[in-house]
């Protein structure tokens, strides 16, 4: 059992719980994720390690209640227990080759979470770093603060303009760009049709790209094949072959396809959600 040692709602749809868990923060990296389950009829649910802490013991993980399992997750409080946070599994981001070189972090929405820890690790080795972040409002932040202090630059998008700068997070990376800005690498985090719109803009200028790609996932040893997808190619697992890929080879037509796979059963599924709340349906 993991006992959640703190919890915060960082804001009315997305929380963040930090989890006793000494075996997965001893080995924990960034880019690697968790797999949880709340208690034995739980679905299993794959979580991007948001941040570790090594003398503690604890990992932390961010999620937003879209399904039965998260809005059931958030109903946890500090001093509850999950019955399995299984990990760390996936592949660690490399950084060590952009120490003393200029990178980009591009993230939207959720994607903000799990590209926190890519923005303080390159920090950490030395690279300059340029954060693009975007959320639908001033409302959504998440993490603003954490990303100043691992970045050089921060340039934050909402879609809505409510913080003076209305767009997408593409078009302030394309405005660096054109400004002559070069990026060794960029990274790109959120949802799939942002990813492969930024891929599209760094194929143009030739810059390598790495996406961490969220796919649906069960077991996350590679055994089910949920996350299968295609890169250059071949198929690949996201979560043992990833979840960084090139930007440039990933199939996101396949992937975007095959992740609007289930939207009716999960719709099914949390309409048919037992409340332990109430005792009931709902």
């Amino acid at each position: 059992m993991y006992r959640i040692v703190r919890k915060e709602r960082l804001h009315d749809t997305v929380s963040l719980i930090e989890v006793e868990a000494p075996y997965v923060a001893r080995k924990a990296l960034p880019g690697q994720f968790i797999v949880l389950r709340i208690d034995e009829q739980g679905e299993r649910i794959p979580l991007t390690i948001a941040d570790y802490d090594r003398e503690k013991g604890t990992a932390t993980v961010i999620f937003q209640k879209v399904g039965a399992t998260t809005k059931r997750l958030d109903t946890l409080e500090e001093g509850d227990y999950l019955m399995d946070f299984a990990g760390p599994l996936g592949k660690a981001s490399e950084f060590d080759h952009l120490k003393g070189k200029k990178a980009a972090v591009v993230a939207g929405g959720l994607g903000v979470a799990i590209a926190y820890p890519q923005a303080k690790a390159l920090n950490a080795i030395g690279a300059d770093v340029d954060a693009f972040i975007g959320f639908r409002s001033t409302s959504l932040y998440i993490l603003t603060e954490e990303f100043k202090n691992a970045c050089s630059n921060l340039y934050i998008m909402t879609d809505d303009g409510s913080n003076g700068h209305k767009g997408f997070v593409t078009s302030a990376l394309e405005e660096q760009l054109k400004a002559g800005t070069r990026y060794d690498e960029v990274f790109v985090l959120g949802p799939m049709p942002m990813m492969r719109a930024v891929c599209n803009l760094t194929r143009e200028y030739g810059i390598k790209t790495t996406v961490s790609m969220n796919t649906i996932m069960i077991d996350g040893t590679g055994m089910c094949g949920g996350c299968r997808l295609t890169v250059n190619g071949e198929t690949k697992f996201a979560c043992v072959d990833g979840p960084d890929f090139d930007g440039h080879l990933v199939d996101f037509d396949e992937a975007i396809m095959r992740s609007r796979m289930y939207k009716a059963e999960e719709k099914l599924s949390d309409e048919k959600h037992f409340c332990h709340l109430t005792g009931g349906e709902r």
